[in-house]
C-alpha cells in the first residue's frame, strides 16, 4: 500500500499511453515527502493501475464522452496537509497528461484519496526489501 487504481472509459486508449501515465503518477507518489523530509509513501509499496472500462454510460450518452476515476487508498497516519498535498500533486500530473485531449473531447477525470483500516492485511513481496524507505 498505497495503492492507486485508475479506471477509464476504453475509448481514450486510442488517444493516450496509459502506461505513461501509470509511470508518472507512480514517479509522483515516491516523490512525495512530509514535513520532516521522509517519504509518504513507501517505493516498494507503490502501485498503480489503469483498467479500461470496455462497456460504459456516461452522462446523455450523446457524445462519446470519456471519463478518468483514479483512487488513491492509503492507510491511516498521514496529515490532511500531507494527503491534500499528494491529492494536489497527482491531480496536477493527471490534468497535465490529459491536457492535450481536453482541447478535442469532452473528458472528466476525478480523483478520490480513501484511508482506513484494514479488516485484513496481509502481504508476501521481495520488492519492499529493495527499497530503503
Amino acid at each position: 500500500m498505497p495503492h492507486l487504481v485508475i479506471l477509464y472509459t476504453a475509448n481514450l486508449d486510442r488517444e493516450t499511453d496509459m502506461t505513461s501515465l501509470c509511470r508518472d503518477l507512480a514517479d509522483t507518489m515516491v516523490q512525495q515527502r512530509d514535513e520532516s523530509g521522509e517519504p509518504v509513501f513507501p517505493t516498494g509499496g507503490t502501485r498503480v493501475l489503469a483498467y479500461p472500462a470496455p462497456h460504459y454510460a456516461v452522462a446523455d450518452g450523446k457524445q462519446d464522452y470519456a471519463f478518468v476515476y483514479l483512487n488513491l487508498r492509503m492507510g491511516y497516519g498521514r496529515s490532511d496537509a500531507i494527503k491534500t498535498r499528494a491529492g494536489d500533486a497527482l491531480l496536477a500530473r493527471a490534468k497535465a497528461h490529459f491536457d492535450p485531449i481536453f482541447s478535442k473531447r469532452h473528458l472528466g477525470i476525478t480523483l478520490q484519496i480513501d484511508e482506513g483500516a484494514e479488516v485484513y492485511n496481509a502481504k508476501h513481496s521481495n520488492i519492499h526489501p529493495l527499497f530503503p524507505h
